[in-house]
């Protein structure tokens, strides 16, 4: 074999000058040189917004898990403390029977150990009704299986009494037009 003849005859074209004239085809669809294969930059474009997406849910997650917390210690501690009020209200009426007590140890006029009582009933009554309690009227009221517990029947004494409640054994009471506590009643029948 002649050395020649495996030495091109022609000189070789530049690459680059291939690839200039391969970009305007390009244009239809293939990639660019200077690009990397695969649209790797759109990929890690979309991998920093999946991470900034997975990192603003996990913040929100746990502004969420931090909010259920806080608000299941405040309703706790709203639960154990909704008496207070009510509580530290009747602390008066405590003193008062404290009070009345020695007055009815260390005095045998009957009167004054009468109205001495009354004052402090009247006075338990006025703090539950400041308080929102009111207790209900039943006695000549027709009877209701939603305000009402029977506790016996009874011949009425007359017609215009039958199924209306006859007598009260434990009066019920409202807190805030919401029924707390039932009547316990006797129904004629």
């Amino acid at each position: 074999m002649n050395q020649q003849e495996n030495t091109p005859t022609e000189p070789l074209h530049d690459n680059s000058e291939a690839f200039e004239l391969n970009t305007d085809e390009n244009a239809a669809g293939t990639t660019h040189l200077n690009e990397p294969v695969g649209g790797e930059p759109e990929i890690e474009k979309y991998k920093a917004d999946l991470e900034e997406q997975k990192d603003k849910y996990l913040r929100l997650m746990a502004e969420f898990d931090n909010f259920r917390r806080r608000t299941a210690k405040e309703r706790l501690e709203l639960i154990q403390t909704a008496s207070k009020d009510v509580l530290v209200s009747l602390l008066d009426v405590l003193d008062d029977c404290d009070r009345a007590e020695k007055q009815l140890a260390g005095s045998d006029d009957i009167a004054v150990q009468k109205e001495g009582v009354f004052l402090v009933f009247n006075k338990l009554r006025n703090i539950l009704h400041q308080k929102g309690v009111r207790p209900m009227e039943s006695v000549h009221q027709p009877f209701d299986l939603e305000k009402h517990e029977a506790i016996t029947e009874i011949p009425a004494p007359n017609e215009e009494l039958k199924g209306k409640v006859l007598d009260e054994v434990m009066k019920g009471y409202y807190l805030n037009d919401k029924i707390i506590r039932f009547a316990k009643v006797v129904v004629g029948n």
